[in-house]
């Protein structure tokens, strides 16, 4: 997989970004940025966001939660999709996903 970056200014959520989790050797790693005065959380799904029908429950990732700096992160399990969450103030919260694997 590219790495896919995504972005969120102010509060609230980006859309999922969903991952391979099919894959054997399923290994994602997370670089996180900050600027401005964001906090923000990466959050992940066990749900299909591809379904319509599925209201996706979120999960925090357990380092990368109540962020207001850079900091890099990863999965080392399958998770389906991950996605940005501000959570307070004002700025810009970046996600650089890179999916490695077969």
């Amino acid at each position: 997989m590219r790495p896919i970056q995504i972005s969120k200014t102010g509060t609230g959520t980006t859309a999922w970004v969903p991952l391979n989790y099919c894959d054997p050797n399923f290994l994602v790693g997370l670089g996180l940025t900050v600027s401005g005065t964001i906090t923000t959380d990466v959050e992940h799904t066990f749900d299909n966001v591809q379904d319509s029908a599925v209201t996706p429950i979120a999960f925090k990732h357990s380092t990368l939660t109540a962020k207001n700096a850079n900091a890099d992160g990863n999965y080392t399990v399958p998770v389906r999709a991950v996605r940005l969450n501000n959570t307070a103030g004002t700025g810009t919260s970046t996600l650089t996903i890179i999916q490695g694997g077969m």
